[in-house]
């Protein structure tokens, strides 16, 4: 059931959001090769214990860590490890902050070092489609009015949208109806309203758009070993446009 947020509400998830933004801003900070991504989970541990907040994803379905760290070719759910980070890597950091019962969730591409010009125009798309998807979001606009743009951004760059993960709303629960991917087609798919609270997230593959899930169950892999990004932001949908609502702008 599509739960609208009251402004009140939105003010809650802005604060849990804000938490995500600065555990981001502290990420950015410290990338570079050499770095783990376990670092950067002990990290984000501490950031949000700072601020009153905990990682929600810690104890959501079994999941055993703060953030999703998924590097080159894994799409998204990637686990944490001691592995460094190499000249080159492209590393999504994905996480969820809880603050007083709400919750923000962001994901952001990282540049390990220097990258190759494919990574380098890869990122940029990626952010560039979140963008276009956030501009879109508009009420009276049906969503497919905003995924539509997007995924043909991402195709006239000669790369895919992942279509097997969904972006969702999100409130008290993580993942709260609407749920949908980011391909659309124009005046198709629920009208966007005044009050919703969503994730726009597109993850962005250099080659194909199909997956495959590791034996863990949870890391998600292109299904042609290429590269893979995703930025990713909470927002809401209000009478004025789009509000992001784990900005990292100060």
């Amino acid at each position: 059931m599509l739960t609208l947020k009251s402004p009140q509400e939105i003010e809650h998830i802005r604060a849990a959001g804000a938490v995500v933004a600065a555990c981001h801003k502290e990420i950015r900070k410290m990338i570079r090769p050499g770095v783990t991504t376990w670092q950067i989970e002990e990290l984000v541990e501490d950031v949000m214990a700072s601020y009153g907040a905990r990682p929600f994803t810690k104890t959501y379905k079994d999941y055993k860590f703060a953030t999703c760290a998924s590097v080159n070719d894994v799409i998204a759910h990637g686990f944490p490890n001691h592995t460094p980070l190499k000249n080159g890597d492209l590393v999504t950091i994905d996480t969820v902050a809880e603050l007083n019962g709400w919750l923000g969730d962001s994901a952001w591409t990282y540049a390990v070092g220097e990258l190759s010009p494919t990574a380098e125009k890869l990122m940029r798309v990626t952010k560039e489609c979140l963008d276009i998807g956030i501009r879109h979001a508009v009420i009276g606009n049906r969503i497919g009015d905003a995924m539509y743009p997007l995924h043909k951004h991402a195709a006239a760059n000669g790369f895919s949208c992942v279509r097997e993960l969904a972006a969702h709303g999100i409130g008290r629960e993580l993942h709260e109806e609407p749920s949908f991917i980011h391909v659309g087609i124009p005046g198709k798919g629920f009208r966007f309203k005044e009050g919703m609270v969503i994730t726009i997230e597109p993850m962005i593959n250099e080659g194909t758009w199909r997956m495959k899930i590791d034996e863990d169950g949870w890391t998600a892999r292109t299904m042609d070993g290429k590269l893979s990004a995703q930025f990713e932001h909470t927002i809401a949908i209000t009478k004025d446009g789009p509000v992001i609502l784990t900005s990292q702008d100060d």
